[in-house]
Formats: C-alpha cells, structure tokens, sequence
C-alpha cells in the first residue's frame, strides 16, 4: 500500500521525539544499516526457497536498507552532524511513507524443517483469528494469514519494513513455540513481494507438495481465506493474495489434470487393479487387504477413494482394523484373524499384500486350490504385493488363473505417472507466470486508489455547491421531478468529466498502461487539483506504532 511521501516537520517532532527518546537504542541499530554488520541468511536446502532471490542475487539485511533508503541513505561523513531527530527523519519516516509495504513469508516446510519442530509452530484453525490479531499488533505489521498445515507452517504478512517485521515475527513464532529464534532462523526461509506470491501460487497448485498435484492443499488454503474472513488484519492485500492463489490451484488442476495419476506405492497398487480389472467389475469385485500396517491403510484409502464400500481386511490383531473403520465412516470393513487368511483368500478377487513377514504368506501350493473367480472379473485372481520382502512368492505365477504383480512392476506405474505430472507442472508454470502478472497488476493499482478517491470527493463537492446554488435561485418551490432532472445533469456532467483522468490512473495490466504512467498521472492530477497528501492516515499509522512501542 503507498502512503503519502510528505510530512510537515512540526507535525512528525512531536511524534518522533518520544519515538527517539524510548527507542533510540533500538533504532540506532535497525534503521542505520552503516553501523551493522553483513549478515548472510542462510539458504536451506529447499530448491529456490530461502533468501537467495529467484534471479540469483543474495539478499542481506544491510543490503536490504541500504536498497530501502536510496536517495535518503545517510551520508557516513556527515552522520555526526546530524540530529538523531533528523536522522530519524531520513530514514524512518521516509520507509513510512515513501515505500510501499512488502508481502513477506516466513515459512517452515517439509522441505526445511523437521517434523518436531513444524508441530510446535503448529496453530489450530480455531486459533488462527487470534494468531492473525498478535501478528497484526506488531510494530512493523499491518496484515497478516497463517498457512499452518501437517507439512508446512508459512505465515504471509505485509511488512512496513521487510527487516524489523521478520525479525518480530520470527520472535513472535519463538514465543509462542517454545523454540529459540536461532533454530527457527537455521530452518525458515524467507521470500519477499513477487517471490512470495510466486510461492504460494505454486503451494496451491501443489508443486510444493510431497506428491506433486496432490489436492488437499488447495482445500487447505481455501479454509485460510475462511477462517480470515471478517478478521481484523486479513486485509486487502493478504486476503486479495490467497484469493488469487485459489484461482491458480483450481486453473491448474483444471488446465492441467495435474493431479491425474499415481505417485506413490499404494496408490499405483490399486491403479494398477482397477486398470487389469473389467470396467464393469470395478464396483462389485471383491477386495482383500492382507497387514493393516501404514501401507495396507493408504491401500484401503485409495480403495476407498476408487469408490469401494466393502473390504475384508487380514490382520494380526483388530485393534488397527477398528481404528481404520472409525476414520472411514459409511465403509464396511470386515476384520478377520491371519488364521482365516486362506479362506478369505478363496473368497477375493483382488489380494493386497503389505505385511512385515519376511517368509512369503503365498505359495504354490497354497495358490493352486484356491476356487477360480468368475469372468466378470477377467477370470484371474490377483495379488497385488507391495511388501519387500516379498508376501507372494514368485512361484505362484504358476498357477493358472492367478496373475502376481510386485513393487517392481508397482514402481514402472509411479514413474510413468511421476514422468506425466513433471510435464504438467511445466505447464502449470506458465500459468502461475501468467496469474502473476495478473496479481502484481491488481496490487500496482492500490497505489492510485486514494488519488481516485480525493479526485472523487473533491469533484463531488464541487458538484454539490454549484447545485445548492442553481436551487436556490431556483425558489422554493421546485417539483421533485425537476429537482432530480438538475441532480442527474449534475452527476452526469462530473461522470463524463472524471472518466478520462480516471482511466488514466487506473492500471489493472488490461490496457498497456504501466505503474510508472499511472503514477505520474496521479502526481499530476495532485498537483493540479491541490488534491492534498492524506496525512492523517499515516500520522494514525505511525502514532499507533510509536504507542505499541511504548507500552
């Protein structure tokens, strides 16, 4: 968001004084960049993640003020003749009201941090109006969301300066987990402006995700923009920002069908039995589980997620079997003992195999007995085996009327689909390119939206008094019709006198128009309407941060 560039000097000493006098300390080191030393974030190994800028610079906290400042960097020879009023002045005030605030995230992924410490960052979706209000309370933060989910913890904020608001989030997050900021630092990265839309564009299309194009993120963020809803501190921008990466996710998955095809082991298994299975068998087949182990419970899933509602399920003990029911209500899960494994056997079209055994629980000569299945079903049994050891032994590819696939024949499925998705993640770069520009382009067009609206007002008012006085001498006793014919002349000849210089300072990216013309225009229309610096939204902004600093 752009502020206004022009203070009154009596206006901000008496605001900056206490300022200087209660935070001097502070502010000697943070808003002086000469006086520090270089300090090189760490880059964790996380792709592209991290303070190495995605055009390869190397970000540095020195750097970064020294960029912020520009023309206002205080001149090392002549430090010591300025007032640490004055110095305040170049510096602070110039970053409040000349620089647009930056979308910063600070973010722990799978990627980068392990699960111990993600889970102490973790914040309950109950908590998250909470979280977004202690953010938004910070010095340095006017907005604020949380993207907290098994795999990562990113919070997107707007920053009135990128430096002092990461330092007081990353304090923040070591306050409310326990862990101290130097191990938070060692594991975060940190991505600004551009970078950080990016980023969460591609989280939201899943290509950050531990299986690319997987669509539970996608929900994810949608329940953030719920959650923010009606929060103070999910504003404009931030909830502009996870609005837009919505649309991203669904255009990519849409565009895309990126999330088509199995990535992993367990899901290739039950790929692979609907592919070998008739069309028309694919919801009456009869489906065995053998383990209830991790593997055997992503088997049942997909299973589950196929659209199969009943499976027997070959375990060592319930207790597993039981807890898998629970969480998959509406399926019927039928628990048998290992002892009955044969018999179930002879009633399944379709066996999973994923137990620890390091004997086979399949042979030959436990196979050739085994009833035949009915041609509805192809009229071979298979069994499925992503156990290594190996559950079936290779023998029963002997038995007529039985077909054994293994994780080696699993693993040419993963890769095919691995190999597809990675070419649908190239495309789906180019549409994350393209809604980028989309959304630096709705954001460039905040910065004249107050001009837009003083240019209104301004033209309103005039509007107004010219019409009290064509009433007026009018007489008293003007028909309501003819009073409103005057009022609608009125507005129309404001409307089609403001809708030039209002289309020249919009700039949405459809029209050509760049930021830098918008701009100009605006300066121009400023100064020839003497449309005033609004002041009191940035003495409000700085006079509420100077009291939080206070107290």
């Amino acid at each position: 968001m752009a502020i206004s560039s022009t203070f009154s000097a009596a206006k901000l000493d008496s605001l900056l004084m206490n300022y200087c006098s209660s935070s001097s300390a502070s502010f000697s080191g943070a808003y002086f960049p000469y006086q520090q030393q270089m300090k090189v974030f760490p880059r964790p190994n996380h792709g592209n993640k991290g303070m190495v800028s995605r055009n390869g610079g190397v970000r540095c906290e020195a750097a970064e003020f020294n960029a912020a400042l520009g023309p206002q960097k205080i001149d090392l020879s002549k430090a010591s003749a300025l007032s640490a009023l004055q110095q305040l002045k170049t510096s602070a005030a110039d970053r409040y009201t000349k620089e647009r605030s930056s979308i910063v995230v600070i973010g722990l992924s799978v990627h980068t941090a392990p699960v111990e410490m993600r889970e102490k960052l973790a914040i309950p979706e109950a908590e998250m109006p909470r979280a977004i209000g202690e953010l938004c309370g910070l010095n340095h933060i006017e907005e604020a969301a949380v993207l907290s989910t098994c795999n990562r913890m990113e919070i997107y904020v707007v920053a009135l300066s990128q430096h002092r608001g990461v330092k007081e989030v990353t304090e923040w997050m070591s306050k409310t987990s326990g862990i101290p900021v130097s191990e938070i630092c060692e594991h975060r990265f940190l991505l600004y402006n551009k970078d950080a839309t990016q980023h969460l564009f591609e989280v939201s299309a899943g290509l950050d995700s531990l299986v690319l194009g997987e669509g539970q993120i996608l929900a994810q963020v949608r329940q953030v923009v719920k959650a923010g809803e009606g929060v103070l501190g999910f504003g404009r921008n931030i909830s502009g920002l996870f609005k837009h990466a919505i649309t991203v996710g669904k255009r990519v998955r849409t565009e895309t069908n990126i999330a088509a095809g199995a990535v992993s082991v367990s899901s290739a298994a039950v790929e692979l039995a609907f592919m070998k299975l008739p069309e028309s068998s694919h919801t009456t087949a009869r489906m065995l589980v053998v383990g209830a182990g991790k593997m055997g419970k992503l088997v049942i899933k997909h299973l589950v997620a196929k659209g199969c509602t009943k499976m027997v399920v070959v375990n060592r003990s319930e207790e597993k079997v039981a807890a898998i029911r629970e969480e998959m209500k509406g399926v019927e899960i039928i628990y048998r003992p290992f002892t009955d494994m044969l018999a179930c056997s002879a009633e399944a079209d379709v066996i999973f195999t994923s137990t620890a055994s390091e004997t086979p629980l399949f042979l030959k000569e436990h196979v050739k007995d085994l009833p035949p299945v009915s041609s509805e079903v192809g009229g071979l049994r298979l069994f499925i085996d992503i156990s290594v050891p190996r559950n079936v032994g290779s023998c029963v590819t002997d038995v007529e009327g039985a077909r054994v696939y293994n994780v080696d024949d699993l693993k040419e499925v993963v890769a095919a689909n691995k190999e597809d998705r990675l070419r649908k993640a190239m495309e789906a770069q180019a549409i994350i390119t393209e809604e980028l520009k989309q959304f630096e382009a709705w954001r460039d067009s905040l910065e004249t939206v107050p001009t837009i609206k003083k240019l209104r007002a301004y033209a309103d008012r005039i509007r107004l008094a010219e019409l009290e006085k064509c009433l007026s001498k009018m007489g008293v006793d003007i028909p309501k019709k003819t009073r409103k014919a005057v009022d609608d002349l009125s507005r129309g000849i404001v409307n089609k006198l403001l809708h030039g210089p209002m289309q020249h300072l919009r700039c949405d990216g459809n029209d050509g128009r760049t930021l830098n013309e918008a701009l100009e225009n605006m300066n121009a229309l400023n100064r020839m309407f003497g449309l005033e610096s609004d002041l009191s939204l940035v003495e409000q902004k700085i006079r509420a941060k100077v009291e939080q600093s206070q107290k």
